[in-house]
């Protein structure tokens, strides 16, 4: 299970968004359950910054990382689309990408007045390297649940970030 700080955010939101909702419920409880998933998710955002560090990445250039290495070449609004940011944002995250060799810029074949961004060679090896740093984090904090419990989590978490 992959997070970045965003996934923790949104989970979040959707936490106190129930604990909110559960009026019926012991208030104690819902402040005990918020209070456990925040920390959690401060450790989650915690490795993830651990894990990018070896390649000086914020979580937000690896988000684009990862949605450029689903889609392989999008336009820049597209790609401004899937993260949410302002278009003038996405440029600036594609010039970090693009300086650091992970992504290319390119005229869109099918509209000269568009661009597309993609993934260098370069950069699918280091969202790979990046992948595999982030299992490894996560194995750290998710490893002491069983599978049983981690498909059950995992349900829960999908279930409230709807």
């Amino acid at each position: 299970m992959n997070w970045d700080a965003a996934d923790a955010s949104a989970a979040g939101r959707a936490a106190d968004a129930a604990a909110v909702g559960g009026a019926s419920r012991d208030p104690g409880a819902d402040e005990s359950l918020s209070e456990a998933f925040w920390s959690v998710a401060r450790r989650l955002r915690e490795t993830s910054h651990e894990a990018l560090a070896p390649w000086d990445i914020t979580p937000s250039v690896f988000r684009a990382l990862r949605v450029l290495g689903r889609h392989r070449a999008m336009r820049l609004s597209e790609l401004s689309e899937h993260l949410r940011i302002a278009p003038r944002s996405v440029t600036e995250v594609v010039d970090t990408l693009e300086s650091r060799g992970l992504a290319e810029r390119r005229p869109d074949p099918a509209d000269r007045r568009a661009t597309l961004a993609e993934l260098t060679e370069h950069g699918s090896r280091v969202l790979d390297a990046i992948r595999a740093a982030r299992g490894t984090e996560a194995e750290r904090v998710f490893g002491r649940l069983s599978a049983t419990d981690r498909a059950h989590l995992a349900r829960i978490l999908r279930k409230l970030g709807d």
